[in-house]
């Protein structure tokens, strides 16, 4: 049976995640922007609870397609403040709209939003040495940076701690704990 963060619970979807997305490096786009839009809709929620709703947040938001999002209009808004299968919080809806404008201005300035984000941790994922989860910090001075550039830059939802979790989202952290089997991306 193989060990794994303590954070994966017994539930599929969780185990899925853990084994197959988190702390895998990402360098897609709009796979990209899609982990940023759901790390600021879990703002206050449990991450389970986003994943679990992940599926109508795809269908909900046209698959996460930024282009399209950052045109949505009053009409689109309360077409999705009326979808019963993603968070109906309009300030997050808002932020959703806010981002994808942003992140087309980024992807303007840098050629990607992957060459941009991925400076912060200079370009290769930080490999941490956690023993437990406990360990495992909610924030740090590069996601420090990286909420603060990005606030700059006209994104929301992007607090330290929202960055911290998408770091660990697409690989740009690697936090799983010395008795996980992928720890370091190892396969024990």
């Amino acid at each position: 049976m193989k060990t794994r963060c303590e954070w994966a619970t017994s539930e599929q979807i969780y185990i899925d995640y853990h084994d197959y997305e988190w702390g895998k490096p990402t360098h897609d786009d709009q796979k990209l922007f899609e982990m940023l839009c759901l790390e600021g809709a879990q703002a206050g929620l449990s991450w389970i609870t986003i994943l679990k709703r992940r599926e109508n947040y795809r269908a909900a938001f046209d698959n996460f397609a930024p282009e399209l999002i950052s045109a949505y209009d009053e009409h689109k808004i309360n077409e999705l403040l009326q979808d019963e299968g993603i968070i109906r919080n309009k300030r997050k809806i808002h932020s959703a709209i806010t981002n994808a404008q942003a992140f087309l201005n980024v992807q303007r300035e840098f050629s990607s939003f992957d060459s941009y984000i991925w400076q912060f941790v200079d370009g290769k994922p930080i490999l941490n040495d956690w023993a437990t989860h406990t360990e495992v910090p909610a924030s740090t001075k590069q996601s420090e940076l990286m909420s603060k550039d990005l606030k700059k830059r006209g994104f929301t939802f992007v607090g330290p701690t929202i960055c911290y979790a998408f770091m660990q989202a697409t690989g740009m952290v690697n936090d799983h704990t010395q008795d996980c089997f992928l720890y370091h991306g190892n396969n024990k």
